[in-house]
């Protein structure tokens, strides 16, 4: 690349363009955050005029982080980060392979008096005890001794400080790669699975129909503490996840505490009570015989006296708010139409309120196929679990990011490159050692490190025979 470089090329490096670009997606996460996304938004939608509505919806407001303005953003950002490290790493590269020179004389211009010191010692021995302590300080010194006596020592220290930048910029890089991969690619669903169920098939949201598991969840148990005043305390599911029909994984889900298998991850969203539950009936025939079976929807059996079969329809909690019920169908054998009838637990109660119940609604009536009396004695209480279930195969990106970032901080913020020259001159007697130093950030450093290395100098040389 030349040094007149095109306007787009100039444009894509300004710091200006990545300072715009995160202003505006720091606005449009905000504006994400707001505002209720897919298909929390159908509730928005009730108090928005319908144009107002449709405008923000075409404009993918309702759904940001999935929208052309949010990928363009990310990509205008990727773009800018990729032209400013390229046309900026070349120099950070040659600062790199760069070695100072030991006798490079232009370092000591203008050196103060602070940062020169002088000894009566044998310039030799100062210039052994100059190197040993750098090299101690900054690691390995090169040496030139000059014709005239004079020894020249320089040593440098954090090179690679010059590439903590590109390393952020790499990580923001697999960052926007992550968010890409995971929006494109991920998947965002839910499941209802009552206790004992097991299922392999999730719901996509927004209506883009179902996806199979590679794996199936099963929920053993589902537990639910209440408040004194009924609202929910705490619930947990017991689940199991199978593959090659055989259990893999158990885990206990709670709110806020997901599951994460298979890349597939886990939330503890709802739960209600399954219509499928577990009753308890009583058949009496006469001669007061009594046989007692539990059942649940759909279950079908013979009756005790071989009469025909009786099918069950349905089992409800609380039918129209009169108590436990169980609908059921009889069979006979002998060519008779089906009877349908509901057989309600709290029969008592239904007769007191209303005597003749049973003629004027044959239906409530659990005698209605003689010889038999039905009688419900309870329901076994049974709950569905609802999970939303999420996959994002940007995950292991966006983690990368996380390590490559704070690498790239710690070679950035705690390291920087730094270069030290010491020259030693005698004449008349006296040893004069002049120390001059070169950062291209971090000066303040720098100063402190060129003192604390002329005081070692120092106590050295007094401190020697």
């Amino acid at each position: 690349m030349t040094k007149n470089k095109s306007g787009l090329w100039s444009f894509f490096t300004s710091v200006k363009l990545t300072l715009f670009l995160l202003a505006i997606i720091v606005i449009v996460a905000v504006v994400g955050t707001l505002v209720p996304q897919r298909e929390a938004a159908l509730e928005l939608s009730r108090t928005l005029q319908p144009g107002v509505y449709a405008f923000l919806h075409k404009m993918q407001i309702f759904d940001l982080y999935h929208s052309i303005w949010f990928f363009l953003l990310m990509g205008l950002l990727a773009v800018n980060l990729i032209v400013c490290s390229v046309d900026r790493f070349p120099m950070a590269w040659r600062r790199f392979r760069k070695q100072p020179s030991p006798d490079d004389p232009s370092v000591y211009d203008n050196l103060s008096e602070e940062r020169i010191l002088r000894t009566k010692r044998d310039i030799k021995q100062v210039g052994g005890i100059a190197g040993e302590l750098l090299k101690k300080r900054l690691g390995r010194v090169r040496r030139t001794d000059a014709a005239d006596g004079t020894i020249y020592l320089c040593a440098d220290k954090g090179r690679f400080s010059h590439f903590g930048v590109y390393i952020i910029h790499l990580s923001i890089l697999v960052l926007l790669a992550g968010v890409t991969v995971g929006s494109i690619f991920g998947v965002d669903g839910y499941v209802q699975i009552s206790e004992g169920e097991t299922v392999n098939v999730i719901h996509l949201r927004d209506s883009k129909g179902s996806l199979p598991l590679p794996f199936g969840v099963r929920c053993d148990k589902f537990t639910v503490d209440y408040y004194d005043n009924g609202m929910p305390k705490t619930y947990q599911s017991d689940l199991t996840f199978i593959k090659n029909d055989q259990a893999d994984f158990q885990g206990k889900l709670l709110v806020n505490h997901p599951i994460t298998y298979e890349g597939f991850r886990f939330y503890q969203s709802s739960f209600g009570r399954s219509p499928d539950g577990m009753a308890t009936l009583a058949l009496l025939r006469r001669g007061g015989i009594k046989d007692i079976m539990n059942v649940r929807r759909g279950y079908t059996f013979e009756l005790p006296g071989n009469e025909g079969t009786f099918h069950i329809l349905r089992v409800e909690e609380n039918l129209m708010k009169m108590g436990p019920a169980v609908k059921v169908a009889v069979l006979p054998k002998d060519g008779r139409d089906e009877t349908v009838f509901w057989v309600f637990e709290q029969v008592g109660a239904l007769l007191k309120i209303s005597p003749d119940i049973f003629e004027q609604i044959p239906v409530f009536n659990p005698g209605l196929f003689q010889p038999y009396m039905f009688t419900l004695l309870g329901l076994e209480e049974k709950y569905f679990t609802g999970l939303q279930v999420s996959h994002d195969p940007g995950v292991p990106l966006v983690a990368a990011f996380a390590v490559i970032l704070i690498v790239g901080l710690i070679v950035l913020l705690m390291t920087y490159a730094r270069q030290i020259w010491i020259r030693i001159t005698a004449s008349d007697g006296i040893t004069q050692i002049s120390v001059a130093g070169r950062s291209f950030r971090n000066a303040a450093g720098l100063n402190r490190e060129i003192d604390h290395l002329l005081a070692d100098i120092a106590q050295r040389l007094e401190n020697v025979e």
